[in-house]
Protein backbone atom coordinates (compact mmCIF):
# COMPACT_ATOMS: atom_id res chain seq x y z
CA UNK A 1 0.00 0.00 0.00
CA UNK A 2 2.84 2.10 0.20
CA UNK A 3 3.46 2.19 -2.83
CA UNK A 4 0.15 3.11 -3.94
CA UNK A 5 -0.36 6.03 -1.31
CA UNK A 6 2.95 6.99 -0.02
CA UNK A 7 4.54 7.56 -3.58
CA UNK A 8 4.28 9.21 -6.87
CA UNK A 9 3.80 7.41 -9.87
CA UNK A 10 6.89 6.05 -11.20
CA UNK A 11 7.49 7.20 -15.04
CA UNK A 12 9.02 4.82 -17.00
CA UNK A 13 12.53 5.90 -18.65
CA UNK A 14 11.54 7.01 -22.14
CA UNK A 15 15.12 4.85 -23.66
CA UNK A 16 13.12 1.94 -22.26
CA UNK A 17 9.77 2.41 -23.08
CA UNK A 18 10.84 2.77 -26.69
CA UNK A 19 11.58 -1.29 -26.38
CA UNK A 20 8.50 -3.10 -27.77
CA UNK A 21 8.99 -5.51 -25.20
CA UNK A 22 9.11 -3.03 -22.25
CA UNK A 23 6.19 -1.23 -23.93
CA UNK A 24 4.04 -4.42 -24.05
CA UNK A 25 4.71 -5.24 -20.48
CA UNK A 26 3.56 -2.18 -18.75
CA UNK A 27 0.49 -1.97 -20.30
CA UNK A 28 0.09 -5.29 -19.95
CA UNK A 29 0.39 -5.04 -16.22
CA UNK A 30 -1.54 -1.59 -16.10
CA UNK A 31 -4.62 -3.05 -17.93
CA UNK A 32 -5.24 -6.92 -16.64
CA UNK A 33 -5.19 -6.40 -13.39
CA UNK A 34 -8.69 -4.21 -13.60
CA UNK A 35 -9.93 -6.29 -16.61
CA UNK A 36 -9.45 -9.36 -15.03
CA UNK A 37 -11.31 -7.69 -11.83
CA UNK A 38 -14.11 -7.15 -13.99
CA UNK A 39 -14.74 -10.46 -15.85
CA UNK A 40 -14.15 -12.16 -12.97
CA UNK A 41 -17.01 -9.95 -11.35
CA UNK A 42 -19.14 -10.14 -13.93
CA UNK A 43 -18.60 -14.31 -14.61
CA UNK A 44 -21.14 -14.99 -12.38
CA UNK A 45 -23.97 -13.60 -13.82
CA UNK A 46 -23.64 -16.17 -16.56
CA UNK A 47 -21.96 -19.29 -14.53
CA UNK A 48 -23.94 -19.50 -11.54
CA UNK A 49 -27.93 -19.44 -11.12
CA UNK A 50 -30.20 -19.84 -7.88
CA UNK A 51 -29.11 -20.67 -5.02
CA UNK A 52 -25.31 -20.38 -5.68
CA UNK A 53 -25.34 -17.09 -7.28
CA UNK A 54 -27.21 -16.24 -3.64
CA UNK A 55 -24.26 -17.67 -1.64
CA UNK A 56 -22.08 -15.24 -4.21
CA UNK A 57 -24.26 -12.16 -3.04
CA UNK A 58 -24.16 -13.07 0.14
CA UNK A 59 -20.31 -13.54 0.23
CA UNK A 60 -20.00 -9.85 -1.62
CA UNK A 61 -22.21 -8.22 1.51
CA UNK A 62 -20.26 -10.07 3.79
CA UNK A 63 -16.93 -8.19 2.55
CA UNK A 64 -18.64 -5.14 2.33
CA UNK A 65 -19.33 -5.70 6.51
CA UNK A 66 -15.84 -6.90 7.01
CA UNK A 67 -14.29 -3.38 5.13
CA UNK A 68 -16.42 -1.95 7.56
CA UNK A 69 -14.90 -3.41 10.40
CA UNK A 70 -11.16 -3.19 8.83
CA UNK A 71 -11.26 1.07 8.89
CA UNK A 72 -11.64 0.40 12.85
CA UNK A 73 -9.45 -1.76 13.58
CA UNK A 74 -6.90 -2.33 10.92
CA UNK A 75 -6.36 1.51 9.62
CA UNK A 76 -7.22 3.46 13.02
CA UNK A 77 -6.09 0.69 15.73
CA UNK A 78 -9.22 0.23 17.64
CA UNK A 79 -11.00 -3.09 18.83
CA UNK A 80 -13.99 -3.49 17.69
CA UNK A 81 -16.39 -6.91 18.58
CA UNK A 82 -19.77 -5.47 18.34
CA UNK A 83 -19.68 -4.47 14.47
CA UNK A 84 -22.94 -7.02 13.81
CA UNK A 85 -24.69 -4.59 15.87
CA UNK A 86 -24.55 -1.88 12.70
CA UNK A 87 -25.16 -4.83 10.87
CA UNK A 88 -28.58 -5.30 12.53
CA UNK A 89 -29.57 -1.59 12.51
CA UNK A 90 -28.75 -1.35 8.59
CA UNK A 91 -30.78 -3.98 7.79
CA UNK A 92 -33.90 -3.29 10.33
CA UNK A 93 -34.23 0.34 8.83
CA UNK A 94 -34.56 -0.80 5.28
CA UNK A 95 -36.48 -3.51 6.49
CA UNK A 96 -39.10 -1.15 8.61
CA UNK A 97 -38.99 1.17 6.17
CA UNK A 98 -39.54 -1.02 3.39
CA UNK A 99 -42.04 -2.87 5.40
CA UNK A 100 -44.25 -0.24 6.65
CA UNK A 101 -43.21 3.04 4.63
CA UNK A 102 -44.02 1.75 1.40
CA UNK A 103 -40.09 2.75 0.35
CA UNK A 104 -37.77 1.43 -2.01
CA UNK A 105 -34.64 -0.06 -1.05
CA UNK A 106 -32.79 2.44 -2.82
CA UNK A 107 -34.67 5.41 -1.07
CA UNK A 108 -33.78 3.63 2.19
CA UNK A 109 -30.06 3.46 1.98
CA UNK A 110 -29.48 6.87 2.99
CA UNK A 111 -31.37 6.69 6.36
CA UNK A 112 -29.87 3.21 6.85
CA UNK A 113 -26.38 4.44 6.52
CA UNK A 114 -26.93 8.14 8.25
CA UNK A 115 -28.76 6.42 11.60
CA UNK A 116 -25.33 3.90 11.40
CA UNK A 117 -22.81 6.34 11.52
CA UNK A 118 -24.83 8.53 14.43
CA UNK A 119 -24.84 5.65 16.43
CA UNK A 120 -21.41 4.69 15.58
CA UNK A 121 -20.27 8.18 16.08
CA UNK A 122 -21.70 8.09 19.91
CA UNK A 123 -19.89 4.48 20.62
CA UNK A 124 -16.93 5.77 19.18
CA UNK A 125 -16.83 8.87 21.36
CA UNK A 126 -15.52 6.27 24.45
CA UNK A 127 -12.55 5.99 22.41
CA UNK A 128 -11.59 9.47 24.00
CA UNK A 129 -11.58 7.93 27.28
CA UNK A 130 -11.32 3.99 26.55
CA UNK A 131 -8.82 1.95 24.38
CA UNK A 132 -7.83 -1.73 23.37
CA UNK A 133 -9.60 -4.24 25.58
CA UNK A 134 -11.92 -1.34 27.48
CA UNK A 135 -12.90 -0.27 23.98
CA UNK A 136 -13.59 -3.97 22.96
CA UNK A 137 -15.51 -4.56 25.86
CA UNK A 138 -17.83 -1.58 25.26
CA UNK A 139 -18.35 -2.66 21.69
CA UNK A 140 -18.93 -6.34 22.60
CA UNK A 141 -22.07 -4.87 25.01
CA UNK A 142 -23.74 -3.51 22.34
CA UNK A 143 -23.38 -6.41 20.14
CA UNK A 144 -24.93 -8.66 22.88
CA UNK A 145 -27.48 -5.50 23.41
CA UNK A 146 -29.12 -4.94 20.07
CA UNK A 147 -31.18 -7.70 19.43
CA UNK A 148 -32.25 -7.82 22.85
CA UNK A 149 -33.49 -4.44 22.06
CA UNK A 150 -34.89 -5.11 18.66
CA UNK A 151 -37.39 -7.96 20.44
CA UNK A 152 -38.36 -5.33 22.88
CA UNK A 153 -41.79 -4.07 23.19
CA UNK A 154 -41.51 -0.55 22.41
CA UNK A 155 -40.00 -1.37 19.18
CA UNK A 156 -41.89 -4.55 18.46
CA UNK A 157 -44.27 -2.69 15.73
CA UNK A 158 -41.82 -2.07 14.15
CA UNK A 159 -39.11 -4.36 14.02
CA UNK A 160 -42.25 -7.24 14.01
CA UNK A 161 -40.41 -8.46 17.62
CA UNK A 162 -39.05 -11.94 18.00
CA UNK A 163 -41.22 -12.92 14.80
CA UNK A 164 -39.07 -10.35 12.57
CA UNK A 165 -39.77 -8.80 9.05
CA UNK A 166 -40.46 -10.25 5.31
CA UNK A 167 -39.15 -8.53 2.38
CA UNK A 168 -39.13 -8.81 -1.36
CA UNK A 169 -36.39 -8.36 -3.17
CA UNK A 170 -36.24 -5.05 -5.06
CA UNK A 171 -37.57 -6.23 -8.93
CA UNK A 172 -35.26 -5.58 -11.81
CA UNK A 173 -35.90 -3.08 -14.17
CA UNK A 174 -37.78 -3.76 -17.33
CA UNK A 175 -35.22 -2.87 -19.55
CA UNK A 176 -32.61 -4.61 -17.78
CA UNK A 177 -32.62 -8.06 -18.84
CA UNK A 178 -31.83 -10.28 -15.60
CA UNK A 179 -33.68 -12.77 -13.14
CA UNK A 180 -34.27 -10.95 -9.38
CA UNK A 181 -31.13 -13.06 -7.87
CA UNK A 182 -29.11 -12.15 -10.86
CA UNK A 183 -30.07 -8.41 -10.66
CA UNK A 184 -29.45 -8.74 -6.97
CA UNK A 185 -26.00 -9.71 -7.04
CA UNK A 186 -25.48 -6.91 -9.70
CA UNK A 187 -26.68 -4.62 -6.86
CA UNK A 188 -24.54 -6.00 -4.37
CA UNK A 189 -21.87 -5.75 -6.08
CA UNK A 190 -22.13 -2.16 -7.44
CA UNK A 191 -23.18 -0.58 -4.04
CA UNK A 192 -20.04 -2.92 -2.52
CA UNK A 193 -17.42 -1.38 -5.73
CA UNK A 194 -18.19 1.81 -4.80
CA UNK A 195 -17.90 1.61 -0.71
CA UNK A 196 -14.45 -0.27 -1.84
CA UNK A 197 -13.15 2.60 -4.36
CA UNK A 198 -14.28 5.74 -1.59
CA UNK A 199 -12.50 3.36 0.94
CA UNK A 200 -9.32 2.94 -1.17
CA UNK A 201 -9.36 6.73 -1.70
CA UNK A 202 -9.94 7.49 2.22
CA UNK A 203 -6.78 5.12 3.41
CA UNK A 204 -4.47 6.96 0.49
CA UNK A 205 -5.66 10.43 1.46
CA UNK A 206 -4.34 12.45 4.14
CA UNK A 207 -7.06 11.13 7.13
CA UNK A 208 -6.28 7.88 6.52
CA UNK A 209 -2.48 8.02 6.89
CA UNK A 210 -3.09 10.19 9.63
CA UNK A 211 -5.08 7.07 10.91
CA UNK A 212 -2.37 5.00 10.38
CA UNK A 213 -0.23 7.09 12.22
CA UNK A 214 -2.09 7.15 15.29
CA UNK A 215 -2.49 3.26 15.30
CA UNK A 216 1.08 2.79 14.86
CA UNK A 217 2.50 5.85 16.99
CA UNK A 218 -0.46 7.48 19.11
CA UNK A 219 2.68 9.99 21.06
CA UNK A 220 4.12 10.58 17.97
CA UNK A 221 0.77 12.02 16.10
CA UNK A 222 -0.30 13.86 18.80
CA UNK A 223 2.61 15.29 19.17
CA UNK A 224 2.75 16.68 15.83
CA UNK A 225 -1.18 18.00 16.17
CA UNK A 226 -3.40 15.65 14.99
CA UNK A 227 -6.48 15.43 16.76
CA UNK A 228 -6.90 11.62 17.81
CA UNK A 229 -10.03 12.19 19.21
CA UNK A 230 -11.81 13.57 16.25
CA UNK A 231 -10.31 11.23 13.98
CA UNK A 232 -11.60 7.91 15.83
CA UNK A 233 -14.47 8.67 16.27
CA UNK A 234 -14.87 9.62 12.33
CA UNK A 235 -13.25 6.54 11.42
CA UNK A 236 -15.94 4.71 13.73
CA UNK A 237 -18.73 6.64 12.38
CA UNK A 238 -17.71 6.05 8.75
CA UNK A 239 -16.64 2.29 9.60
CA UNK A 240 -20.49 2.00 11.05
CA UNK A 241 -21.68 3.26 8.06
CA UNK A 242 -20.60 0.58 5.29
CA UNK A 243 -21.31 -2.06 7.73
CA UNK A 244 -24.79 -0.61 8.15
CA UNK A 245 -25.40 -0.50 4.03
CA UNK A 246 -24.46 -4.31 4.16
CA UNK A 247 -26.87 -4.78 6.42
CA UNK A 248 -29.07 -3.38 4.58
CA UNK A 249 -27.99 -5.61 1.34
CA UNK A 250 -28.42 -8.36 3.77
CA UNK A 251 -32.15 -7.71 4.23
CA UNK A 252 -33.45 -7.18 0.82
CA UNK A 253 -31.62 -10.59 -0.51
CA UNK A 254 -32.20 -12.54 2.19
CA UNK A 255 -35.87 -11.12 2.33
CA UNK A 256 -36.14 -11.67 6.53
CA UNK A 257 -34.91 -10.24 9.60
CA UNK A 258 -34.88 -11.37 12.93
CA UNK A 259 -33.05 -10.55 15.82
CA UNK A 260 -31.20 -13.65 16.39
CA UNK A 261 -29.62 -13.18 13.11
CA UNK A 262 -27.71 -10.45 14.56
CA UNK A 263 -26.40 -11.86 17.34
CA UNK A 264 -22.66 -11.90 19.15
CA UNK A 265 -21.73 -14.97 16.49
CA UNK A 266 -22.08 -12.51 13.77
CA UNK A 267 -19.35 -10.01 15.01
CA UNK A 268 -17.07 -12.79 15.78
CA UNK A 269 -17.74 -13.60 12.29
CA UNK A 270 -16.73 -10.10 10.67
CA UNK A 271 -13.52 -10.28 13.15
CA UNK A 272 -12.64 -13.54 11.74
CA UNK A 273 -12.79 -12.58 7.89
CA UNK A 274 -10.89 -9.23 8.54
CA UNK A 275 -8.10 -11.11 10.01
CA UNK A 276 -8.65 -14.30 7.50
CA UNK A 277 -8.90 -11.47 4.63
CA UNK A 278 -5.87 -9.48 5.74
CA UNK A 279 -6.08 -6.73 8.38
CA UNK A 280 -5.86 -3.07 7.03
CA UNK A 281 -6.08 -4.02 3.45
CA UNK A 282 -8.31 -2.85 0.95
CA UNK A 283 -8.64 -6.01 -0.69
CA UNK A 284 -8.40 -8.33 2.27
CA UNK A 285 -11.86 -8.03 3.06
CA UNK A 286 -12.62 -9.82 -0.27
CA UNK A 287 -10.95 -13.04 0.69
CA UNK A 288 -12.74 -12.71 4.44
CA UNK A 289 -15.99 -12.35 3.68
CA UNK A 290 -15.58 -15.61 0.85
CA UNK A 291 -13.69 -17.16 3.92
CA UNK A 292 -16.55 -16.77 6.42
CA UNK A 293 -19.68 -17.86 4.21
CA UNK A 294 -17.87 -20.76 2.26
CA UNK A 295 -15.52 -22.65 4.98
CA UNK A 296 -18.34 -22.84 7.37
CA UNK A 297 -19.98 -25.14 4.50
CA UNK A 298 -16.67 -27.17 4.00
CA UNK A 299 -16.10 -27.96 7.52
CA UNK A 300 -19.61 -29.18 7.81
CA UNK A 301 -19.53 -31.27 4.26
CA UNK A 302 -16.23 -32.93 5.62
CA UNK A 303 -17.75 -33.52 8.85
CA UNK A 304 -21.00 -33.51 9.64
CA UNK A 305 -20.75 -34.68 13.39
CA UNK A 306 -17.85 -32.38 14.30
CA UNK A 307 -17.90 -29.59 11.67
CA UNK A 308 -16.75 -26.69 14.52
CA UNK A 309 -13.52 -28.51 14.90
CA UNK A 310 -12.61 -29.04 11.05
CA UNK A 311 -13.55 -24.58 11.10
CA UNK A 312 -11.05 -24.45 13.36
CA UNK A 313 -8.55 -26.55 12.14
CA UNK A 314 -8.72 -24.91 9.01
CA UNK A 315 -8.98 -21.34 10.77
CA UNK A 316 -5.33 -22.21 12.52
CA UNK A 317 -3.51 -23.43 9.35
CA UNK A 318 -4.90 -20.19 7.57
CA UNK A 319 -3.63 -18.27 10.64
CA UNK A 320 -0.36 -20.14 10.19
CA UNK A 321 0.57 -20.06 7.10
CA UNK A 322 -0.46 -16.57 6.65
CA UNK A 323 -0.03 -14.22 9.48
CA UNK A 324 -1.33 -11.37 7.34
CA UNK A 325 -3.82 -12.53 5.98
CA UNK A 326 -4.54 -13.86 2.35
CA UNK A 327 -4.22 -10.45 0.86
CA UNK A 328 -0.72 -10.57 2.28
CA UNK A 329 0.17 -13.53 0.49
CA UNK A 330 -1.06 -12.60 -2.98
CA UNK A 331 1.19 -9.46 -1.96
CA UNK A 332 4.23 -10.99 -1.18
CA UNK A 333 3.83 -13.46 -4.28
CA UNK A 334 3.25 -10.01 -6.41
CA UNK A 335 6.83 -8.79 -4.86
CA UNK A 336 8.18 -11.80 -5.82
CA UNK A 337 7.50 -11.79 -9.57
CA UNK A 338 8.02 -8.05 -10.19
CA UNK A 339 4.21 -6.95 -10.05
CA UNK A 340 4.66 -4.41 -7.32
CA UNK A 341 3.15 -1.46 -6.43
CA UNK A 342 5.15 0.80 -8.25
CA UNK A 343 4.75 -1.61 -11.51
CA UNK A 344 0.84 -0.96 -11.11
CA UNK A 345 0.86 3.07 -11.38
CA UNK A 346 2.97 3.48 -13.72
Amino acid sequence: MEGVCGKPPIRPNPADASQPARGAAIRLRRYLPPVASLAAILAPLWLLEGFHLFQLTVAVIMALAVLGLNIVTGYSGQISLGHGAFFAIGAYVTAALMSHAGWSFWATLPPSAALCGIVGYGVGLPALRLGGLYLALVTFSLAVAVPQLLKHRSLEAWTGGVQGLFLSKPEPPPWLPLDPDQHMYLLAVLVAGCCFWLTSNLVCSRIGLALMAIRDHPVAAEASGMDIAALKTRAFAVSAMITGVAGALSAVTIEYVAPDSFGLPLSITLFVGMVVGGVASVLGPVFGGLFVLFVPSIAESISRATPGVVYGVILIVFLVGMPDGIAGLIRRAAQRIGWSAEDRTT
